[in-house]
């Protein structure tokens, strides 16, 4: 429950100065487009240099009529406030501004919120408190085009800031780029040096060589172990290796061997694992053994469950849609079988083919008989025959069928091709190679699919290398996800291989049966640019700071790169290999470029480069963003509010000689010290603080116009830096909401 406190004078005019500061205008929510959400593009996450994650649902593709995206944040600091606000994006280091809206008081506009530390005086009036960790969970109303701001010429941000109690105050700084629909999904450039950005791969990080001759692998998804069904290893004759093999799937250690199971008359012997059917709840695993025992174990037992099926010898074998059941082939005859007791429940005999997949979501099966060239789909209900699909010609039935759970496409490897077809049975695409094809997996995850391909083995053959791959699919649109991986001395002469991906893909482990061996591959994404710097202008001896960021896997290096000669060379920057780079800029720093390389085992990135301006002293004006004003009989210099918006250092408004120049001082703000002019100038005198939009007095000109100098105070979020003779109405207007709602909240608490 949001803690209320007593409304004192003095929180009332906080409250609305507060108002004053955070509100330009209260513009009305445009509507929505048809088609709403769906239109948008994804959300994007953005980290700040203090370790904050500031996350907005929808970052491209919105309707420029507005927009409500969900914005969200975690690891801030809890004792400061901060806004959230939709602004123009001025680049690192440079205060957010214009921004849309204030501080949403009546639930419509939305354009902005004001987030607060626990227990805050405005905390449930006009803020919304801080949750665990510096998280807060809002939403905003994004139009391209409000209160003079317009997104579609210039770059905005979703921004976090530090409210106007800490004017000045940068730690909280953290920008989402958005953009419109028509417009280019913003990103933060870079390029990629030996691969794209964003590059995946695979690269094999360990080879584990203790489960004899692997011939089926499946990573438990509940206990997270890896089973290995084995045979014997004709090479290490003193032992034998045959069994269900429980691994760490980090190091390859054996937890645990089952290598007894019940025969034909129910004795228990020494059995070899030829496939692993499912993975029973928990832990453990339903396999097939030779000819036709269905067996079931876990990790730490010695002897399996199991029985055998009456008939010929198991061809194949897959999950079951009823519980404590499983599918098995035994040439053409499909059947379901119990798996504790092995009896056949029911069964149908095709006209050939010998291996089969399973659809539990749609209760299908999928069986091709390739040397007929037909592709059946079973009705896992009634198992009868509901449609009969055409195969492409092929030599033979030399892969696999699997079944996308996700989206009920069967991949059938075939010759050297894989066939996908999709659930209906339409064919989808042939995906062609030079290896077969040997088996299959797919990640729900990350839709992709894994395909295992084994060289023949026969190096007298035209192509045959001995080498295997690993080659990973988009399921959406089956291109290729990752670089193909060569797998040495895979090949089918003694077995075929298998593999298992780890939910979400990060690892993946092969077998290759003929050399008794599991390779364990790791995902790796070369480094994509998250986060680049941009152009800077600052004053000699101030501080630069110019940041950038990249995703990769393993997290990438980041080395900072200098031009002196327009980008012709780069060189390292002596100590500068941290995502944040900060320096005392001096004049030789002028017209530098910089760049973040980023580096890591998948591949090098850099960013964008950009260019530092380093001015004299006393020839930039107030704060990061404002500007020198000088005009003749002009109204309101842009440096003077600008400095007003930023709460920056003392804004030097242009020289001039017989001109009027006035300035708009930051609201909430101390007034500004004057300081006298030239021979017969007089004094340039600050707007009064706290009031939006009030104007500095003119300095008469005489010989020489005075110089007039106003240091401002904090800054208003909405801010323009352009004095607006309207604006002094509209703060008039919301201060008074404010009142109005200090009044209402002080009747709800007279007794």
């Amino acid at each position: 429950m949001t803690p209320q406190h007593p409304t004192t004078p003095a929180r009332a005019g906080a409250a609305s100065a507060a108002l004053a500061l955070v509100l330009v205008s209260a513009a009305p929510a445009a509507p929505a487009a048809a088609g709403g959400p769906a239109a948008a593009g994804p959300g994007r996450t953005v980290l700040g240099a203090g370790g904050q994650q500031l996350t907005v649902s929808a970052a491209s593709g919105l309707d420029p009529l507005g927009r409500t995206v969900r914005v969200t944040g975690g690891g801030y600091d809890g004792a400061k406030g901060i806004y959230v606000a939709f602004c123009k994006d001025n680049g690192d280091n440079r205060v957010p501004a214009p921004c849309v809206g204030g501080a949403d008081t009546t639930g419509g506009s939305k354009a902005s919120q004001w987030i607060v530390p626990r227990g805050d005086a405005h905390a449930g009036e006009l803020g919304i408190p801080y949750g665990e960790g510096g998280r807060f969970d809002v939403e905003l109303r994004l139009t391209a085009k409000n209160e003079g701001l317009d997104c579609t010429q210039v770059a905005c941000s979703v921004v976090t800031r530090v409210d106007h109690r800490g004017a000045g105050d940068r730690s909280q700084d953290v920008r989402v780029p958005i953009a419109f629909r028509g417009q280019d999904p913003v990103g933060p450039g870079g390029e990629g040096v030996d691969v794209p950005q964003g590059t995946v791969g695979y690269r094999a990080v360990a080879e584990f060589t203790t489960a004899g001759k692997p011939r089926d692998l499946m990573f438990h998804p509940d206990s997270r172990k890896l089973y290995v069904g084995s045979d014997d290893l004709p090479d290490t004759a003193d032992v034998n290796e045959s069994g269900l093999h429980v691994l760490d799937p980090v190091d390859g250690k054996v937890r645990s061997t089952v290598n007894q199971a019940p025969g034909a008359n129910g004795t228990p012997g020494r059995r070899a694992v030829r496939q692993l059917i499912a993975p029973l709840p928990g832990d453990g695993v339903v396999f097939s053994y030779p000819l036709r025992g269905i067996g079931t174990a876990k990790d730490g037992d010695t002897v399996a469950a199991g029985a055998w099926v009456p008939g010929g010898a198991v061809t194949d074998a897959g999950p079951g849609i009823a519980p404590g059941t499983v599918f098995v082939a035994q040439g053409p005859v499909l059947s379901e079988v119990d798996v504790a007791t092995a009896t056949v429940k029911r069964g149908i005999t095709l006209e050939g083919g010998d291996g089969f997949a399973v659809d539990p979501v749609r209760k299908a099966i999928w069986f091709p008989d390739a040397g007929n060239g037909r592709l059946y789909r079973i009705d896992a209900t009634t198992l009868q025959v509901a449609a009969t699909v055409e195969l492409p010609a092929g030599e033979d039935y030399a892969g696999f069928t699997e079944v996308d759970p996700e989206t009920g496409a069967v991949w059938i490897g075939i010759g050297t091709s894989v066939v996908v077809h999709d659930a209906a049975g339409k064919r989808l695409r042939v995906l062609t190679g030079d290896d077969l094809p040997r088996a299959a997996r797919f990640d729900p995850v990350t839709h992709e699919a894994y395909v295992v391909r084994q060289d023949p083995g026969d190096t007298s053959q035209p192509g045959s290398d001995n080498n295997g791959s690993l080659t990973v699919y988009r399921t959406t649109d089956f291109g290729e996800a990752a670089k193909p991986v060569v797998l040495p001395g895979n090949q089918g002469q003694l077995g075929f291989a298998s593999l298992a991906v780890e939910p979400g893909g990060g690892t993946v482990f092969v077998s290759n049966p003929a050399e008794g061996r599991i390779t364990r591959l790791q995902r790796s994404v070369s480094p994509k640019v998250t986060q680049g710097p941009t152009d800077q202008t600052v004053t000699e001896g101030d501080r630069a700071v110019l940041t950038a960021r990249a995703d990769g896997t393993p997290e990438p290096t980041v080395t900072w790169q200098v031009s002196d000669d327009g980008g012709r060379t780069w060189k390292a920057v002596e100590g500068a290999d941290a995502p944040v780079h900060s320096f005392t800029a001096g004049a030789s720093d002028n017209g530098h470029r910089f760049r973040a390389e980023f580096r890591n085992e998948a591949g090098t990135s850099r960013t964008t480069p950009v260019t530092l301006t380093v001015g004299a002293p006393g020839t930039t004006t107030g704060g990061a963003s404002g500007n020198t004003g000088t005009s003749d009989g002009a109204t309101g210099s842009t440096g003077d509010t600008a400095a007003g918006a930023t709460g920056g250092g003392p804004d030097t408004a242009g020289s001039t000689t017989g001109d009027s120049a006035s300035g708009s001082s930051g609201a909430s703000g101390t007034s500004g010290a004057s300081v006298t002019g030239g021979t017969s100038g007089t004094d340039g005198t600050a707007g009064s603080g706290g009031t939006v939009g009030s104007g500095g007095s003119s300095a008469s000109g005489g010989t020489v116009g005075g110089t007039g100098t106003t240091t401002t105070g904090g800054g208003a979020l909405a801010s323009t830096g352009t004095a607006v003779a309207t604006l002094a109405g509209s703060a008039v207007a919301l201060t008074a909401v404010g009142w109005a709602l200090v009044r209402r909240k002080r009747a709800g608490n007279t007794g």
